[in-house]
């Protein structure tokens, strides 16, 4: 098998074509600071201001409404700290869930060591927060409430209209924080019709160069910087701004909005045809994430197998799959996604994430199913086990 199938598009994708020509069009080009007076300077500057239109034509928002950074990690980062540093009377009672990014759960364990209370939904065995739950805990201490849209590694997909609503009654003068970046360019999300104050999402997870990332902030929402230095960003992100990665993030966001329909439809058929060959094909293999998941995002487990060992088997045959995600599958850790969910170890053990974008095609799925029908008997056989 020579033809490379790539399966990994949720830890980063391919940037396109033309946007890898203009990123290097505009580092060629268009080198100025875009804090400098000059021409070269407001060229850049006037480049910079074109994407963070196309970011925010994208999301049906305000150009003012976005703060372009470096990253997802930075992206949530800046909105939870950066919101309860601006907003210290706001309450000392945060919540998010048990399934959220290690970007976003890091720092609420960061935030409950410096003295919040904090709260993590659980979810249900389809990976969905348990809504009773969040109504139960909610106060008027309650200052954020961060979730994930689309999990990083299942696919499950909340129903962020419902908490926004139940925020509005229970609790109005919270903020919700959404972590959109496995969504950005999948799904259609409009932050202000849902009265989102908080939207995290990257680049390179839709074709765009790696490196940059932006946040929604509603207007009137205040948050201090995590960064400080040259007041960059309207103050919120200090460092001079990557004005390549920024426009080539710019062009992803155009491009792939303008497709956002027919690439959901291709992926979605792609994702139910995979999935019925893995059922049909492999018995006793579970697939985790639920019929209602993101079709981009299909999370599969093989009992009895090592996951690490059935990637690199996959990637000796030129398939590139990963464990989990990205950011935590190089330890050793079993999925706290999946253990949340209640799955049980052995088949957290042998869980493979297959993550498509809409470049993929059925042949690929079916060449992937007939590998796996190779190697995990094979496998199976070294780990002395028969299936």
């Amino acid at each position: 098998m020579n033809n490379e199938i790539y399966l990994d598009n949720s830890a980063t994708t391919k940037p396109y074509d033309e946007v890898i020509e203009y990123v290097a069009k505009v580092s060629r080009e268009f080198y100025g600071n875009p804090s400098s007076l000059h021409t070269k300077g407001i060229e850049s500057e006037n480049l910079v201001k074109k994407a963070r239109t196309q970011i925010a034509e994208a999301l049906k928002v305000d150009s003012k409404d976005i703060c372009f950074t470096s990253g997802g990690t930075e992206s949530n980062n800046l909105a939870i700290l950066g919101y309860l540093k601006a907003n210290p009377r706001a309450g000392k009672h945060v919540i998010t869930s048990e399934i959220e990014h290690p970007s976003v759960l890091e720092v609420y364990k960061q935030l409950a060591r410096e003295g919040y209370k904090v709260d993590f939904i659980p979810v249900d065995n389809n990976g969905v927060i348990r809504l009773e739950v969040l109504k139960d805990i909610v106060s008027d201490d309650t200052s954020i409430i961060s979730v994930i849209h689309t999990n990083n590694e299942t696919g499950s997909i909340q129903p962020i209209e419902e908490i926004c609503n139940l925020r509005k009654k229970l609790c109005p003068k919270a903020v919700i924080h959404v972590d959109a970046v496995q969504a950005f360019g999948k799904t259609l999300i409009n932050p202000s019709t849902c009265n989102i104050g908080l939207m995290s999402f990257s680049s390179h997870k839709i074709h765009g160069p790696k490196g940059v990332g932006g946040l929604y902030i509603r207007k009137g929402l205040r948050l201090k910087p995590v960064l400080i230095g040259g007041g960059q960003e309207s103050t919120l992100r200090s460092g001079t701004e990557n004005v390549p990665g920024i426009c080539g993030f710019g062009m992803a966001a155009e491009i792939i909005f303008s497709k956002l329909d027919d690439n959901y439809k291709s992926t979605n058929e792609l994702r139910n045809h995979f999935v019925k060959r893995i059922n049909e094909t492999f018995e006793d293999a579970v697939v985790n994430s639920p019929d209602s998941a993101s079709p981009y995002i299909i999370n599969v487990s093989f009992p009895n197998l090592k996951s690490e060992v059935l990637l690199h088997h996959l990637e000796q045959k030129n398939i590139f799959v990963s464990t989990g995600s990205a950011c935590s599958s190089r330890k050793t850790h079993h999925s706290h996604v999946l253990k949340a969910m209640g799955v049980s170890p052995k088949y957290i053990d042998g869980a493979i994430r297959f993550s498509l974008s809409h470049a993929n095609n059925i042949c690929e799925m079916d060449e992937t199913i007939e590998a796996l029908k190779e190697i995990i008997p094979i496998i199976s056989i070294k780990r002395g086990g028969k299936r």
